[in-house]
């Protein structure tokens, strides 16, 4: 389920960001990585919401810019 429109998708069609144990945060494309997960859909309405505090509140800690950089890009890869 994407946490910002929280509409069910297939998992492999959504985007996931981890925060491993180290604290690095970062885009998982294995889908496979230790650590707190939160799945987003490609849609740019909800990678915005992602951007405006989402992902922070949902990862409990600060986001790199880079990691909405990469979201960017990688959402607009898998459209």
């Amino acid at each position: 389920m994407c946490i910002a429109c929280r509409k069910m998708f297939d998992k492999r069609s959504l985007l996931r960001i981890v925060r491993t144990p180290d604290g690095e945060v970062g885009i998982d494309e294995t889908g496979k990585k230790n650590g707190r997960g939160a799945y987003v859909c490609t849609e740019e309405a909800c990678r915005v919401k992602c951007a405006k505090g989402l992902l922070k509140k949902h990862l409990n800690c600060e986001i790199p810019p880079e990691v909405f950089e990469q979201l960017k890009e990688v959402g607009l890869g898998k459209r």
